[in-house]
Protein backbone atom coordinates (compact mmCIF):
# COMPACT_ATOMS: atom_id res chain seq x y z
CA UNK A 1 0.00 0.00 0.00
CA UNK A 2 1.36 3.35 -1.20
CA UNK A 3 1.19 6.58 0.68
CA UNK A 4 2.01 10.15 -0.10
CA UNK A 5 1.52 11.92 2.72
CA UNK A 6 3.18 15.30 1.48
CA UNK A 7 0.51 15.32 -1.47
CA UNK A 8 -1.85 14.31 1.16
CA UNK A 9 -4.09 11.67 2.77
CA UNK A 10 -7.34 11.42 4.77
CA UNK A 11 -6.94 9.44 7.51
CA UNK A 12 -10.08 8.12 9.80
CA UNK A 13 -8.71 7.80 13.37
CA UNK A 14 -10.79 6.22 16.20
CA UNK A 15 -10.14 8.73 18.99
CA UNK A 16 -9.25 6.94 22.51
CA UNK A 17 -11.32 7.91 25.63
CA UNK A 18 -9.47 11.07 27.16
CA UNK A 19 -7.54 12.30 24.46
CA UNK A 20 -7.67 15.74 22.80
CA UNK A 21 -7.91 15.59 19.46
CA UNK A 22 -5.00 17.68 19.23
CA UNK A 23 -3.25 15.18 21.04
CA UNK A 24 -4.46 12.73 18.07
CA UNK A 25 -2.64 14.95 15.61
CA UNK A 26 0.25 15.30 17.15
CA UNK A 27 0.95 11.42 18.07
CA UNK A 28 -0.10 10.86 14.39
CA UNK A 29 2.35 13.52 13.22
CA UNK A 30 5.49 11.72 15.52
CA UNK A 31 4.31 8.62 14.20
CA UNK A 32 4.38 9.49 10.69
CA UNK A 33 6.44 12.35 10.35
CA UNK A 34 4.32 14.51 8.42
CA UNK A 35 4.81 17.77 8.26
CA UNK A 36 1.47 19.35 7.34
CA UNK A 37 -1.99 17.72 9.46
CA UNK A 38 -4.48 18.68 10.67
CA UNK A 39 -8.09 17.40 11.84
CA UNK A 40 -11.65 17.57 10.27
CA UNK A 41 -14.06 18.81 13.25
CA UNK A 42 -12.37 18.30 17.14
CA UNK A 43 -14.06 15.59 19.67
CA UNK A 44 -14.14 16.20 23.39
CA UNK A 45 -12.00 14.37 24.97
CA UNK A 46 -14.49 12.46 27.03
CA UNK A 47 -16.14 11.59 23.51
CA UNK A 48 -14.69 8.67 21.31
CA UNK A 49 -14.79 7.56 17.51
CA UNK A 50 -14.20 9.31 13.84
CA UNK A 51 -11.59 11.66 13.67
CA UNK A 52 -10.78 12.70 10.15
CA UNK A 53 -7.39 13.92 9.68
CA UNK A 54 -6.14 15.38 6.52
CA UNK A 55 -2.43 15.83 5.96
CA UNK A 56 -0.30 17.60 2.98
CA UNK A 57 -1.95 19.62 0.18
CA UNK A 58 -5.95 17.50 1.70
CA UNK A 59 -5.58 20.12 4.50
CA UNK A 60 -7.50 21.96 2.10
CA UNK A 61 -10.27 19.94 2.07
CA UNK A 62 -10.47 19.84 6.31
CA UNK A 63 -13.42 22.96 6.21
CA UNK A 64 -15.41 20.82 3.25
CA UNK A 65 -15.00 17.40 5.32
CA UNK A 66 -16.14 19.29 8.75
CA UNK A 67 -18.85 20.69 7.74
CA UNK A 68 -20.67 17.63 6.55
CA UNK A 69 -23.68 15.68 8.62
CA UNK A 70 -22.20 13.70 11.82
CA UNK A 71 -23.74 10.75 13.42
CA UNK A 72 -23.68 10.01 16.84
CA UNK A 73 -24.56 7.59 19.53
CA UNK A 74 -23.88 7.74 23.51
CA UNK A 75 -26.24 7.52 26.49
CA UNK A 76 -27.68 10.45 28.60
CA UNK A 77 -28.11 9.94 31.86
CA UNK A 78 -31.55 10.95 33.38
CA UNK A 79 -31.98 13.02 36.86
CA UNK A 80 -28.44 14.48 36.99
CA UNK A 81 -26.91 18.00 35.96
CA UNK A 82 -23.44 19.00 35.91
CA UNK A 83 -22.24 22.53 35.08
CA UNK A 84 -20.34 21.27 31.81
CA UNK A 85 -23.20 19.16 30.51
CA UNK A 86 -21.25 16.10 30.49
CA UNK A 87 -18.56 14.16 32.83
CA UNK A 88 -16.06 16.73 33.21
CA UNK A 89 -17.29 18.04 36.08
CA UNK A 90 -19.55 17.15 39.18
CA UNK A 91 -22.83 16.11 39.47
CA UNK A 92 -24.41 19.70 40.62
CA UNK A 93 -28.14 18.46 40.96
CA UNK A 94 -30.55 15.78 41.39
CA UNK A 95 -34.10 15.24 40.25
CA UNK A 96 -36.51 12.17 40.48
CA UNK A 97 -36.95 10.78 37.09
CA UNK A 98 -39.04 7.62 37.96
CA UNK A 99 -42.24 9.30 36.65
CA UNK A 100 -40.83 8.84 33.25
CA UNK A 101 -42.54 6.43 30.42
CA UNK A 102 -40.38 5.47 27.34
CA UNK A 103 -43.43 6.64 25.48
CA UNK A 104 -42.85 10.61 26.90
CA UNK A 105 -39.12 9.59 26.31
CA UNK A 106 -39.29 8.59 23.04
CA UNK A 107 -41.33 11.42 22.03
CA UNK A 108 -39.20 14.17 24.42
CA UNK A 109 -36.22 13.38 21.50
CA UNK A 110 -39.22 13.56 18.54
CA UNK A 111 -39.58 17.15 19.27
CA UNK A 112 -35.69 18.59 18.81
CA UNK A 113 -35.98 16.86 15.31
CA UNK A 114 -36.14 19.93 12.60
CA UNK A 115 -34.18 23.66 12.84
CA UNK A 116 -33.66 24.15 16.46
CA UNK A 117 -32.29 27.25 18.06
CA UNK A 118 -29.47 25.83 20.72
CA UNK A 119 -27.06 27.26 22.77
CA UNK A 120 -23.03 25.74 22.94
CA UNK A 121 -22.07 24.96 26.04
CA UNK A 122 -19.89 27.09 28.13
CA UNK A 123 -17.46 24.90 28.77
CA UNK A 124 -16.61 24.60 24.60
CA UNK A 125 -14.64 26.14 21.86
CA UNK A 126 -16.45 28.67 21.25
CA UNK A 127 -14.95 32.27 21.45
CA UNK A 128 -16.06 35.01 23.64
CA UNK A 129 -14.16 38.34 23.08
CA UNK A 130 -10.82 36.12 21.51
CA UNK A 131 -10.74 33.79 24.37
CA UNK A 132 -12.06 30.25 24.57
CA UNK A 133 -15.31 29.94 26.28
CA UNK A 134 -14.08 26.75 28.38
CA UNK A 135 -11.20 28.67 30.02
CA UNK A 136 -13.65 31.47 30.84
CA UNK A 137 -15.60 28.55 32.64
CA UNK A 138 -12.92 26.79 34.24
CA UNK A 139 -11.16 29.91 35.61
CA UNK A 140 -14.82 30.38 37.13
CA UNK A 141 -16.25 33.10 34.96
CA UNK A 142 -19.68 33.16 33.40
CA UNK A 143 -20.23 34.50 30.24
CA UNK A 144 -23.18 34.74 27.89
CA UNK A 145 -23.12 32.43 24.60
CA UNK A 146 -25.87 33.45 21.74
CA UNK A 147 -27.22 30.76 20.53
CA UNK A 148 -27.20 29.66 16.76
CA UNK A 149 -29.57 27.31 14.17
CA UNK A 150 -28.60 23.97 13.96
CA UNK A 151 -30.36 20.68 12.28
CA UNK A 152 -31.22 17.52 13.84
CA UNK A 153 -31.82 15.20 10.95
CA UNK A 154 -32.83 12.13 13.47
CA UNK A 155 -32.96 11.85 17.23
CA UNK A 156 -33.99 7.80 18.05
CA UNK A 157 -33.59 6.47 21.61
CA UNK A 158 -32.02 2.84 20.75
CA UNK A 159 -32.79 1.80 24.39
CA UNK A 160 -33.79 2.73 27.68
CA UNK A 161 -32.36 1.42 31.71
CA UNK A 162 -33.09 4.58 33.61
CA UNK A 163 -31.50 6.48 34.64
CA UNK A 164 -29.44 5.85 31.05
CA UNK A 165 -30.81 6.57 27.62
CA UNK A 166 -29.13 5.29 25.22
CA UNK A 167 -29.63 7.25 21.78
CA UNK A 168 -28.48 7.80 18.12
CA UNK A 169 -28.22 11.54 16.47
CA UNK A 170 -27.80 12.65 12.79
CA UNK A 171 -26.74 16.06 12.92
CA UNK A 172 -25.28 19.26 11.13
CA UNK A 173 -22.17 20.56 11.72
CA UNK A 174 -22.33 22.86 14.61
CA UNK A 175 -24.34 20.59 16.85
CA UNK A 176 -23.15 19.94 20.89
CA UNK A 177 -24.57 16.93 21.58
CA UNK A 178 -23.86 17.91 25.25
CA UNK A 179 -26.18 20.61 25.22
CA UNK A 180 -28.80 18.39 23.56
CA UNK A 181 -28.42 16.54 26.59
CA UNK A 182 -29.22 19.61 28.42
CA UNK A 183 -32.48 20.53 26.69
CA UNK A 184 -33.68 17.01 26.74
CA UNK A 185 -33.54 16.52 29.99
CA UNK A 186 -35.17 20.11 30.46
CA UNK A 187 -38.10 19.05 28.13
CA UNK A 188 -38.21 15.86 30.73
CA UNK A 189 -38.18 17.70 33.67
CA UNK A 190 -35.80 16.08 35.47
CA UNK A 191 -32.68 17.05 33.92
CA UNK A 192 -30.00 14.96 32.22
CA UNK A 193 -25.85 15.12 31.06
CA UNK A 194 -24.12 13.78 28.62
CA UNK A 195 -21.99 10.15 30.00
CA UNK A 196 -20.59 8.67 26.53
CA UNK A 197 -20.52 9.68 23.17
CA UNK A 198 -19.07 8.26 19.97
CA UNK A 199 -19.09 9.95 16.46
CA UNK A 200 -19.55 7.01 14.35
CA UNK A 201 -19.75 9.10 11.09
CA UNK A 202 -19.28 11.95 9.33
CA UNK A 203 -20.76 12.32 5.97
CA UNK A 204 -19.43 9.04 3.89
CA UNK A 205 -16.62 8.53 6.58
CA UNK A 206 -17.45 6.09 8.92
CA UNK A 207 -15.98 4.95 12.10
CA UNK A 208 -16.13 0.80 11.05
CA UNK A 209 -12.80 2.05 8.12
CA UNK A 210 -11.07 3.98 11.08
CA UNK A 211 -7.85 3.14 12.09
CA UNK A 212 -6.49 2.55 15.74
CA UNK A 213 -3.04 4.14 16.79
CA UNK A 214 -2.15 1.14 17.23
CA UNK A 215 -2.88 0.51 13.01
CA UNK A 216 -1.38 3.89 12.55
CA UNK A 217 1.65 2.56 14.63
CA UNK A 218 1.64 -0.82 12.12
CA UNK A 219 1.45 1.12 8.66
CA UNK A 220 4.14 3.59 9.53
CA UNK A 221 6.51 -0.28 10.28
CA UNK A 222 4.83 -1.31 6.48
CA UNK A 223 5.45 2.38 5.21
CA UNK A 224 9.22 2.09 5.82
CA UNK A 225 10.11 -1.57 4.80
CA UNK A 226 8.26 -1.16 1.52
CA UNK A 227 10.18 2.59 0.72
CA UNK A 228 7.12 4.25 0.37
CA UNK A 229 7.92 6.83 2.30
CA UNK A 230 10.99 7.67 4.49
Amino acid sequence: MKFDFESGEILLVNKPLSWTSFDVVKKVRNILRVKKIGHAGTLDPLAEGLLILCTGKFTKKIEEIQSQEKEYTGHFTLGQTTPSFDLETEVDEVKDYTYLTPEAIKAAAKSFEGLIQQTPPLYSAVKINGERAYTLARRGDTAEIKSKEIEIKAFEITGIELPLVSFKVICSKGTYIRSLARDFGQNLGCGAHLSKLVRTRIGAYELQKALTLDDILALRKEIIQDGSHS
